[in-house]
């Protein structure tokens, strides 16, 4: 009994006096911590460890230790020493051993002592320092093989800096020995110097994944969205959105087997960031990046990020950006627009109390609409909340404000689209739904059908269990009193409105995740005869949204905004002539001017800039944004957005 004291106490001593020990082979440095014959003391189970770099998070080490029962750890690294291990051991403590394998070239990959104790370990770290020396040196390799069969095995494998950004599905591989900046690959991200890899690492928790490290501090933003922009390319699916995952340096992100992953920071900002990827725009070799919009979202404090399906409970932070001629811009994360007609509207004929009406309806309904846009509602539910307000406002030629028929009815007209699937709904001559948009969203997401009209589409309401009403409802003495004038004018029964006032109201967004979408609503032109339909409810040529594009919603002669197919007529002058939103919408009111239609329209870029259009005296119109607050305007020389 005495003689095993006496040899566990040399045994002690030797570890505290002597704490590595060098194995000598071939192509890597091996290094010992520790006692590698002891028990693991505790359970061990699966993780993932992701460090953006610096100085160690201790937190996040002591984590990762627990994962791995306080037993056995594997440090892996292409240069320097036993350094990472020391810290492990001695400053974190809790570990029964810690082995260091430095490789020095490609060849130690295969040496059954390495796979051995990899094979062995309770966990993995790969230490920071040169990915492309990983890439050269693993890819391929039993070693590679050996990692995936840790993590699938239910261990945990952790990275910092060089060893996170190796972790991916893809990953930036700096394959030149160099290191990119996001200047450098935004300006070029399909070019040789943006270095993709792929078919490395194999982690389930990280499919579909490109990781990057010292993220804020050495603004990476832009780099990211190039390898992503690059790694698209490469993959070439098409039926999947890659995610980028970028790590402050004082951040680690400690993922759980489940995909449930929270931030360890040294410093209270540390956060890592997660864009959303799946552009759109196709890049082309030896050209700038260009992404018109891409969301990016905080995982810090308190945050919990769910990879399985890239969800983030209680974000620190929700941004949005846009890149032209690899030139990065931060954006609103959402943006609104909105109308409640044009025509001839002057400052000499509309009173003051009326103005001043105008304004507060609008300024009411785009507080409206951007409360659901700010709580990270849908852009659907945005546009939708929008034109509801503005239908039960009676200053407005929609739902209680709606004009009068030639035989003193009030037929409604509506649609919505969604930018995101371009689903559509619409309706036409409805008579007892309070609120026409509503019943068009219903046509889209309950029926097969994009257009119901008159009879069916009232039927359709009822069954769909919307709000009706009593025609008398409509009714305002205002529209009627319109009504009575237009008979007492009229010369023919091929007459428009002859006052040009066209109150139809609508809205355009995007939201916080980038999708577009529209919205319309009329009661139509006072006097209008046999059923007409104006542009309103025609997809495409009152109301149009496609993400990626643009959405829009138009007023105005509904006839020549047909014949123009005015609102899908923006969208493509931004896809197939590349022009800018504002560009494409004042060009496309002309083009409606040229045949003789007046009006208006409003258009949302992908990027969050709106737009407004008017070849004719006045519309009522507003915007507001993340962070800016709403503003209105009624005459044409009014400017809300350049």
């Amino acid at each position: 009994m005495k003689r095993t004291i006496l040899v566990r106490a040399a045994c002690l001593l030797a570890v505290v006096l002597l704490p590595f020990s060098a194995g000598a082979a071939e192509g890597y440095r091996h290094f010992t911590v520790g006692d590698l014959a002891a028990k693991t003391p505790g359970k061990v189970s699966g993780g993932l460890l992701l460090m953006g770099g610096g100085d160690r998070n201790f937190d996040a080490l002591r984590w990762f230790i627990a994962k791995a029962g306080h037993g056995h750890l594997v440090v892996l690294r292409a240069s320097q020493g036993p350094e990472v291990a020391d810290e492990f051991y001695h400053d974190v403590g809790g570990l029964a051993s810690v082995e260091t394998f430095v490789f020095e070239g490609r060849a130690p990959s295969g040496d059954p002592k390495i796979l051995a104790a990899l094979a062995k370990a309770d966990g993995i770290f790969i230490a920071g320092g040169d990915q492309a020396r990983y890439v050269r040196f693993w890819k391929g390799t039993p070693v590679a093989t050996a990692l995936d069969a840790h993590v699938a095995a239910g261990k945990p494998l952790g990275g910092t800096s060089a060893g996170l950004a190796i972790l991916g599905e893809y990953l930036y591989g700096a394959m030149d020995d160099g290191s990119i900046t996001s200047p450098e690959a935004m300006a070029d991200p399909l070019g040789p110097a943006v270095t993709i890899e792929g078919d490395f690492l194999h982690l389930a928790l990280l499919r579909g994944v490109v990781t990057d490290t010292h993220f804020k501090e050495r603004n990476r933003q832009g780099r990211l969205l190039a390898f992503l922009a690059k790694a698209e390319t490469l993959d070439g699916k098409g039926d999947r959105p890659l995610w980028g995952l970028g790590v402050d340096e004082s951040a680690a992100l400690a993922v759980e087997p489940d995909g449930t992953a929270r931030i360890y920071a040294t410093d209270p900002d540390g956060a890592a960031w997660l864009f959303k990827g799946g552009f759109t725009e196709a890049q082309a070799p030896g050209k700038p990046l260009h992404l018109a919009r891409v969301s990016a979202i905080g995982i810090g404090h308190g945050s919990v990020l769910h990879l399985a399906d890239r969800r983030v409970d209680q974000p620190t932070f929700q941004r949005a950006f846009t890149v032209v001629g690899g030139s990065m811009a931060e954006v609103p994360r959402w943006s609104l627009a909105i109308h409640g007609g044009a025509g001839v509207i002057e400052r000499a004929t509309l009173s003051p109390e009326k103005e001043k009406a105008y304004r507060a309806g609008l300024d009411a309904a785009l507080r409206a609409g951007g409360a659901v846009l700010d709580a990270n509602g849908t852009v659907l539910d945005a546009v939708e909340a929008v034109v509801r307000l503005l239908e039960d406002n009676p200053l407005f030629n929609a739902g209680r404000g709606a004009v009068f028929t030639a035989d003193g009815r009030n037929e409604l007209d509506a649609a919505i689209m969604d930018g995101a699937t371009e689903k559509a709904g619409a309706v036409a001559g409805v008579t007892r739904t309070r609120h026409p948009v509503s019943l068009a969203r219903a046509v889209m997401e309950k029926s097969p059908h994009v257009m119901l009209a008159r009879e069916g589409a009232d039927r359709f309401s009822v069954e769909a269990g919307l709000e009706q009403v009593d025609p008398s409802w409509f009714r305002t003495e205002e529209r009627w009193r319109q009504l009575l004038q237009w008979r007492a004018t009229q010369k023919s029964a091929a007459l428009l409105d002859p006052a040009h006032a066209y109150g139809t109201v609508g809205a355009v967004a995007i939201d916080s995740a980038g999708h577009l979408a529209a919205a319309t609503s009329t009661g139509g032109t006072t006097g209008k005869r046999w059923g007409r339909i104006g542009d309103s409810p025609i997809i495409g040529a009152g109301t149009y949204a496609k993400d990626g594009a643009c959405a829009v919603s138009a007023t105005g002669t509904g006839e020549y905004f047909i014949r123009e197919s005015a609102a899908r007529q923006v969208c493509d002058r931004v896809s197939w002539q590349g022009a800018g939103i504002v560009k494409a919408a004042q060009d496309t009111i002309m083009a409606v001017g040229a045949i003789g239609g007046d009006g208006g329209l409003i258009a949302m870029g992908a990027d969050g800039t709106p737009a407004f259009a008017i070849n004719d005296l006045g519309m009522y119109r507003g915007r507001i944004a993340a962070g800016v607050p709403p503003r209105t305007a009624v005459y044409a020389d009014e400017r809300l957005a350049d």
